[in-house]
């Protein structure tokens, strides 16, 4: 049994919505009321207090995103539910920034409708009003860091992304993700729509250097710390200063950065090498990752505590190929980019073309498909890119487990040829992700540069027909 004050505002400028809206929540028992428009609805929330708001963004006159920001300045622990026929990456993020409940995409589920309007309500109570701003939104930094994708998974990646905009620079972020998944382009987009955006967004390789040669990059150095340090040295720590620290590939830290690291989030303060004055840290520290760290931790690679330091809000990046409905929008997306680039004016691709693109299974992501358009485009001389353009892809992998080959009946002669195929193919493929940077596959297969180099030379494979 409902509570007869339980009043919805449907605001919608498509009387069918209107109306298929209000027959639904009249079986669910609630009262609604209508508006038509982004300031009628300001006006009767003024007037008459709902007990929730679902609203469309894309009205004429105030939108949604406009009258959303007005019901909150008059009141804040309104809950309010937008929704959208297209939602991009700035709807969704501006959404929550200012504070919406929810933000949902048409076509609409009643089912899930049903659903967010009661969690809605039953947070009414519960619902803290709150004074502060809600954070304004940078469209021109934004338009430089756009995240291409409409699916289910990546809307709520970008209502997240808003979320963690709203909370203090100490709230760690851990992005996980395969390699090619655009991992630093979350970390940049979290950045860009922080209150402090205009504080620097440091970004560090954990695997480009020598793990001495890091530690000082990262802390920085006294004059005389070590022999060579002519000077002081501010590290990225300190260069950082109100903004965000993005730490890549967190995974391969040694024992001993794991252990300086900890202490800096838990302390938020380190020393700089060679000095005995404690320096502050404010930034945000945003760590990455394509590990199973979970695995790293049970297997003692990765400190445990570190990790329950840097998951305080965790983002896990879907892979291309389970968001197949993405690659149309990314492929013109990527033309767009590289018909600039490379002053060209191709207008798009062949149903062929696109085909292609849409079947591949993409092991190396969104990187992996931004290549195969620039080369197209590269390659295109006409206004459309056809499908010689894209090139003929990589064999999709068999749904069943390939047959393994049986050279001889002796199990030892056939074990080691299996083994052979395999350390060979596990090369190529780790080439392949690193773009053929030998240091870069040795690193993420734990294995030393020697180990490594010793197997290509063994099988003949050779790094320079890998790079790109």
């Amino acid at each position: 049994m409902k509570s007869p004050r339980s009043r919805i505002l449907i605001v919608d400028d498509d009387e069918k919505i209107l109306f298929a809206f209000q027959e639904v929540f009249k079986k669910d028992g609630y009262d609604s009321f209508i508006a038509r428009d982004g300031a009628e609805a300001v006006t009767k929330v003024v007037a008459s207090p709902p007990s929730a708001v679902i609203m469309d963004i894309t009205m004429p006159g105030l939108d949604g995103l406009e009258a959303l920001k007005k019901i909150k300045q008059q009141n804040p622990s309104l809950p309010v539910i937008l929704i959208t026929g297209f939602g991009t990456m700035q709807t969704a993020i501006k959404a929550m920034q200012l504070g919406a409940f929810e933000y949902l995409t048409k076509p609409l589920d009643v089912g899930v409708v049903r659903d967010v309007v009661r969690r809605a309500l039953s947070s009414i109570s519960r619902s803290p009003v709150s004074g502060g701003k809600p954070v304004s939104f940078n469209a021109e930094v934004m338009n430089r860091y756009e995240i291409v994708g409409r699916t289910p998974g990546m809307q709520e990646i970008y209502k997240l992304i808003g979320s963690i905009s709203t909370t203090p620079t100490h709230t760690s972020v851990l992005i996980l993700g395969e390699s090619g998944t655009g991992k630093e382009l979350f970390a940049r987009a979290i950045h860009a729509n922080s209150q402090n955006a205009q504080e620097p967004f440091v970004a560090i390789n954990c695997t480009a250097l020598p793990e001495t040669l890091l530690e000082s990059e990262l802390f920085g150095y006294e004059k005389g710390a070590f022999t060579g340090a002519q000077g002081r040295k501010l590290g990225k720590f300190e260069d950082a200063g109100r903004g965000t620290i993005f730490l890549d590939e967190v995974g391969n830290l040694s024992p001993q950065l794991q252990q300086k690291l900890l202490r800096v989030l838990q302390e938020r303060e380190f020393n700089r090498l060679g000095g005995n004055e404690p320096r502050h840290v404010e930034a945000r520290f945003v760590t990455a990752t394509n590990q199973d760290l979970h695995a790293e931790v049970k297997r003692k690679a990765f400190r445990e505590d570190l990790f329950f330091r840097l998951n305080v809000v965790t983002i896990q990046l879907p892979p291309l190929r389970e968001r197949k409905e993405d690659v149309p929008l990314l492929a013109v997306h990527f033309l767009m980019k590289y018909n600039e680039q490379l002053k060209k004016n191709i207008q798009g691709f062949s149903e062929e073309a696109l085909h292609l693109l849409c079947e591949y299974q993409y092991p190396g992501n969104v990187r992996e498909l931004e290549n195969l358009v620039e080369r197209a485009v590269m390659l295109t001389n006409g206004n459309v890119i056809l499908a010689n353009a894209i090139g003929e892809l990589p064999s999709q992998p068999s749904p069943h487990p390939p047959s393994l080959p049986i050279v001889s009946t002796v199990f030892s002669k056939s074990r080691l040829h299996v083994i052979g195929l395999f350390e060979k193919q596990f090369l190529m493929h780790q080439l392949s992700l690193s773009h053929g940077n030998v240091t870069a596959a040795a690193t993420a297969s734990r294995m030393t540069r020697q180990n490594f180099q010793r197997l290509m030379k063994k099988y003949g494979v050779e790094s320079p027909s890998f790079k790109k």
